[in-house]
């Protein structure tokens, strides 16, 4: 009887445990479909936000009034048109649509072509998939593709990029019947061209009919085309050599192909032209190959996505619309262990989604990677990237990360993440350095617009806000920032010293800090790298609700301002040092706060007394420098404490207390031992 009830209630507390995972999922799927519908509404919106003649302007340059398609004789005389001639065939018809209804029909079709797309993206993700993947990848698809520069870019431009995709997509994956395949792919290539690539990819991979089919079809629209305008045709297969040199200059940073790269790099005629067809044809061969072998291995969005790569390497020109291969490129699974599988996706959407300036930092040596990111992601798929075949046994099981055993905590909610403890292997590094470099590109960013710039009316709510500030340190008589300011300007080599400090160990000390927890104590690493961005964000939030003049930037203060110089106060835009600073982001003080971060962090960990000490010397001599040098109020070091505080207070609530001590590791998903007191989350 006793094992009966207790077979009893375990059965209960399954069938409990299963209803809520369903509901968790549910609720989970529901939330990813309306982060992708508010992304979809917030790009139609910036798009009909736009004045009409800055809105879909290569649509108006096709089919506009005064467009190409409407001109009796060539299409390519001016070069705007770089389609194929069937392409302006079958655009030539929408010359007769009103213009405000093609704009919202071509518009919301784009939409839908996107959704599409994502759909059929998601069904096509290599086998086994669990039901939770397939019921979660479609929003996210969805997502990825809205916030994709190709997308962003058809959506705004008026572009049909998206259509050969989808076309090719379709035919893998959607219809039944090898010459239906062959049929979409060979359509899709009579409006690009390079799709023929996927031509030789079905030949290798047995779908041969599909193959004949491609090749049939394109000849037989390309054909029509000809007969139907036959002098555009001669114009863009013949004088035009397919295309080439229709669009802006080939050189153009906007053309991510290997031609294009050549060009920037400074080569030209015949040594360029022989070294392009020797790179395209040895991308074309070792990636094609590399896509029958993924293709065999069951893995065809995988291989449709690395022959894409190719198509976009060995084009003469690949404009930015026409990059949506690499994205699908994303589908990849690199790497043995867990910690390494989110490096190549999460690289491909950042590549995808965000401009090459973020990407990296603005230093000549860099320029030629930065110009050049989205061929060098297209290449890396197409040749380098070792992408796991499904016979891996790391495929579906890499090797699972270790955690430290969990600390116990006073409450029961913490740690709100589900985690199972502290990780103790080292992250990704090159991931953390991606992650780093955007982070902080983004965060200038946010931190340049957070006042709305220099002008009038923000100088002025950042001067108020600054008498303020004033105020209230003379009624709390801390009102130093005169008296300091003054006083270390007098003694040359005290200024000299607190102008370097202030410029160079705000950014020294925090990479330093770092470094050292990333080589030597990883755990640590990952709570003090949480800790830091956090605050981070909350310093944001600072500077975008209280826009804050600094005391060298007050008119009638007479701060002197020891780093950068005498400023002229008649000039309307005199706070604007740089482009790259915002001049009124003073509350809270970032300075002080990541130098107090660096303290604290060596304080509780160094393993000696006197580097304990030597840590907590930065932050006092950063209050000092911010102080010395006039960049900041006695108040905004305590906002900057605030967010730290701020910071750590919130890592430790997701992801609960630090381990004092490396202890006992156990596995992701084990049971995970309950102490008498307190309650730890398994």
């Amino acid at each position: 009887m006793a094992n009966a009830e207790h077979g009893g209630r375990a059965g209960n507390a399954f069938a409990a445990g299963a209803q809520t995972a369903r509901v968790r999922l549910r609720a989970l799927r529901v939330g990813l479909w309306v982060i992708a519908a508010l992304l979809a509404a917030r790009q139609v919106a910036a798009v009909l936000g736009t004045p009409k003649a800055d809105r879909l302007t290569d649509l108006e340059t096709w089919v506009g009034s005064d467009g190409v398609l409407h001109v009796k004789g060539s299409l390519y005389d001016s070069t705007q048109f770089t389609g194929t001639p069937f392409g302006g065939l079958v655009l030539k018809p929408l010359t007769r649509a009103a213009e405000q209804a093609l704009g919202w029909g071509w518009t919301f079709g784009t939409l839908l072509l996107v959704v599409a797309l994502g759909l059929v993206a998601a069904r096509a993700l290599p086998q086994p998939v669990s039901r939770r993947t397939a019921l979660l990848a479609a929003p996210v698809a969805i997502s990825l593709l809205m916030l994709s520069l190709p997308v962003r870019n058809a959506l705004y431009l008026g572009q049909t990029s998206i259509i050969p995709v989808l076309l090719v997509l379709l035919g893998c994956f959607a219809v039944r019947g090898e010459r239906a395949c062959g049929v979409l792919i060979g359509l899709a290539a009579a409006l690009q061209p390079t799709v023929l690539l996927f031509a030789p990819l079905l030949w290798f991979t047995g779908r041969r009919r599909a193959a004949v089919s491609t090749g049939v079809t394109f000849a037989a629209l390309t054909a029509l085309a000809w007969a139907a305008m036959p002098h555009d045709s001669n114009t863009y297969w013949v004088h035009h050599l397919a295309g080439v040199g229709l669009g802006r200059a080939a050189d153009d940073l906007a053309n991510q192909s290997l031609h294009g790269a050549l060009l920037r790099f400074g080569l030209s005629g015949p040594l360029e032209i022989g070294l392009f067809l020797a790179l395209g044809a040895a991308v074309a061969v070792l990636g094609l190959r590399r896509a029958v072998f993924y293709a065999r291995d069951g893995q065809l969005l995988l291989a449709v996505a690395i022959t894409g790569c190719v198509a976009v390497a060995v084009s003469p020109t690949t404009w930015q619309y026409q990059l949506l291969w690499v994205l699908l490129a994303v589908v990849g699974r690199v790497g043995r262990k867990t910690s390494d599988r989110f490096m190549w996706p999460v690289a491909v959407v950042l590549v995808m989604t965000l401009p090459g300036k973020m990407m990296l930092p603005n230093m000549a040596v860099l320029h030629p990677v930065r110009d050049n990111v989205v061929l060098i992601a297209a290449l890396a798929a197409a040749t380098l990237v070792p992408f796991l075949s499904r016979t891996s046994a790391y495929y579906r099981a890499p090797v699972p990360t270790d955690y430290a055993e969990p600390v116990p905590t006073r409450w029961k909610r913490v740690p709100l993440l589900p985690v199972p403890g502290r990780v103790l292997a080292r992250p990704n590094l090159l991931l953390e350095l991606l992650l780093i470099r955007v982070g902080y590109s983004a965060y200038q960013q946010v931190r340049l617009a957070a006042t709305g710039g220099t002008n009038a009316g923000g100088r002025a709510t950042a001067e108020h806000h600054g008498d303020q500030i004033l105020a209230v340190e003379r009624f709390l008589r801390i009102d130093i920032e005169h008296w300091v300011n003054h006083a270390v300007f007098k003694i040359g080599f005290l200024r000299d010293f607190f102008d370097f400090y202030y410029e160079s160990f705000h950014f020294f000390v925090p990479l330093g800090v770092l470094a050292v927890l990333y080589v030597r104590r990883p755990a640590d690493y990952r709570w003090a790298r949480s800790a830091l961005g956090f605050a981070t964000l909350f310093a944001l939030v600072g500077f975008w609700l209280y826009p804050l003049a600094p005391p060298r930037l007050m008119p009638g203060l007479g701060v002197i301002d020891t780093v950068h110089g005498v400023q002229d106060f008649s000039k309307p835009d005199y706070g604007t040092l740089t482009s790259l600073t915002n001049q009124y982001a003073a509350m809270p003080s970032l300075h002080f706060g990541w130098s107090l971060w660096c303290g604290l962090v060596i304080a509780i960990l160094a393993p000696k007394g006197w580097m304990k000490a030597l840590g907590l010397l930065h932050p006092l001599f950063t209050v000092s420098a911010i102080v010395a040098t006039g960049n900041h109020w006695t108040l905004d070091a305590f906002g900057g404490a605030a967010v730290v505080a701020a910071g750590f207070g919130l890592t430790y609530l997701l992801q609960g207390p630090r381990p004092r001590r490396p202890g006992k590791t156990v596995e992701a998903g084990a049971e995970v031992p309950v102490p008498a007191t307190g309650r730890i989350r398994s």
